[in-house]
């Protein structure tokens, strides 16, 4: 596994369904959800900086607008709550 791969396949599985759909909406779409998601919490991991995110990330301006688009839409409150109601439903939660 590569230092920057941060979601396993099962994890990128649950969360995939969860993420907004840019279909419908003015401006460009969505590009890759999960190179997103993954330059967000290896941010956060490696407590650095948006600036110093590794390029394979993509860009580190299009990862920071879309994290703050994220929160502000309540994505990351949804995903939160179905990822919780799921760990619950399995008796993982007391």
């Amino acid at each position: 596994m590569s230092r920057t791969a941060v979601l396993s396949d099962a994890q990128w599985a649950r969360i995939e369904p969860l993420m907004p759909s840019s279909d419908g909406s003015p401006g460009r779409p969505f590009n890759n959800h999960r190179l997103v998601v993954e330059g967000i919490v290896y941010r956060f991991r490696a407590g650095i900086p948006w600036r110093d995110l590794p390029e394979c990330f993509g860009s580190w301006k299009t990862v920071w607008k879309r994290h703050r688009r994220f929160s502000s839409d309540g994505t990351w409150d949804r995903i939160h709550t179905q990822l919780l109601a799921e760990a619950d439903a399995v008796g993982m939660i007391d």
